[in-house]
């Protein structure tokens, strides 16, 4: 039988853009996902809440293996059925009235960009064209994406960057007030920022951003590429918070796994974006949207986006009483299935251990465990979890005491 990669391989064929685990994954079936030596994990990453769904939905399986025997690909020069019914289910459930199809959450927030600057531009004709975004947050690595991200080591080698951008701290009204000027478009921001620590918008400060957007005339564009599709409790995690923004975007959990993104936008800013402004050529493709309705379709009539608020609070729960003498703990926060433990050391080696007794999970930082397992995880591997990281961590905390 194959064994298991060796991470320091440098045979490999392809560009070393990332820090493998010496783990290959060939199944998985709900929250369970089995390596190629046939070992079994407790999955509690979905893929970076891509797997909503668990693993290989009936559903959505169903719908992909259908379009397979027909239909793989149709230029967006004709008319893409799937594409109109996913997208019809998108506005019928949400504040938006219009939607981009694309390949990925940072294709989606490239989209949310130019859409932002072309409005005021051609449309509004206010000739304004910058962004404000956060501090610690993440949109993406394309050159635009990546600027707009307020973390520096993304950035680190490619230079130029483009002009545009403006960054303030996370959830300080004054710091936002401020950075707007003549020249803002748009503010930018995520509900919970995921990659840089699992940090929740505070109920005032959203209230406040839409406020300001209100005031000067500026496009709110929420980024929910992770907490988007049930993740947080709600199918989109600005309903928590009683938002309508103009521009939001969605993908890790919109397909299940098959690589899709989409841009969602109000009414008014249909004008923006005219034929020939935009434009890609496999997004919303019918293998995608296959996809995303079979998707859509679980989410809605099973509840989902319900059981995470339910099963989010479950977990919190157990953490909080199961980790609450653990020394090595700060600070446990999240919204429904995204959730971050503080650390006061780098968590990189307690991800390793915890591999080794079946399960995985992923970091938001150097010093955040962040756990994001499916929406329909049940309450019995809920407690599996919280076992394991608990042992794990008391383990940890032993090696820090008598280091």
């Amino acid at each position: 039988m194959t064994k298991n990669i060796d991470a320091g391989k440098e045979a490999s064929a392809l560009f070393p853009t990332y820090a493998r685990y010496p783990i290959a994954l060939v199944k998985g079936q709900g929250s369970r996902v089995w390596d190629n030596e046939g070992k079994c994990y407790l999955d509690f990453m979905s893929g970076i809440a891509v797997t909503n769904l668990g693993h290989v939905p009936e559903r959505v399986k169903a719908r992909v293996q259908e379009q397979l025997n027909t239909l793989w690909h149709a230029s967006n020069l004709f008319h893409i059925p799937q594409q109109e019914q996913a997208a019809e289910l998108l506005t019928a459930n949400t504040c938006a009235d219009a939607v981009f199809f694309c390949n990925s959450g940072a294709e989606a927030n490239e989209a949310a960009i130019k859409l932002a600057r072309r409005y005021h531009t051609a449309v509004a004709k206010t000739g304004r064209s910058e962004i404000i975004t956060f501090h610690q947050s993440f949109h993406g690595r394309t050159l635009a994406t990546l600027t707009a991200t307020g973390q520096d080591k993304v950035k680190d080698g490619f230079a130029p960057l483009p002009a545009g951008f403006r960054y303030v701290p996370f959830n300080d009204s004054e710091a936002l007030k401020a950075a707007i000027t003549d020249n803002t478009a748009a503010i930018m921001l995520e509900i919970v920022q995921a990659e840089g620590g699992v940090f929740p918008i505070k109920a005032s400060f959203a209230q406040e951003v839409a406020a300001l957007c209100k005031e000067h005339g500026l496009l709110l564009i929420v980024d929910e590429v992770q907490t988007g599709m049930g993740r947080t409790g709600a199918l989109f995690a600005h309903e928590h918070y009683g938002l309508q923004p103009d521009v939001f975007t969605v993908a890790k959990g919109l397909g299940s796994g098959f690589p899709v993104g989409a841009m969602l936008a109000q009414e008014y800013l249909r004008a923006a974006f005219s034929p020939g402004t935009h434009g890609s050529t496999f997004g919303g493709n019918p293998l995608a949207m296959s996809a995303v309705v079979g998707t859509l379709e679980t989410m809605l009539e099973e509840k989902a986006a319900q059981r995470a608020a339910e099963k989010g609070t479950t977990l919190l729960n157990a953490l909080r009483v199961k980790l609450s003498d653990v020394p090595l703990v700060k600070d446990i926060r999240g919204l429904g299935l995204l959730v971050g433990i503080e650390c006061a050391e780098p968590v990189a080696d307690v991800i390793k251990e915890a591999q080794q007794a079946g399960l995985l999970f992923i970091s938001a930082g150097p010093n955040v465990i962040r756990l994001l397992p499916n929406l329909f995880v049940t309450d019995e591997e809920i407690e599996e979890a919280v076992a394991i990281i608990h042992d794990v961590l008391v383990k940890r905390s032993e090696v820090v005491a008598t280091a």
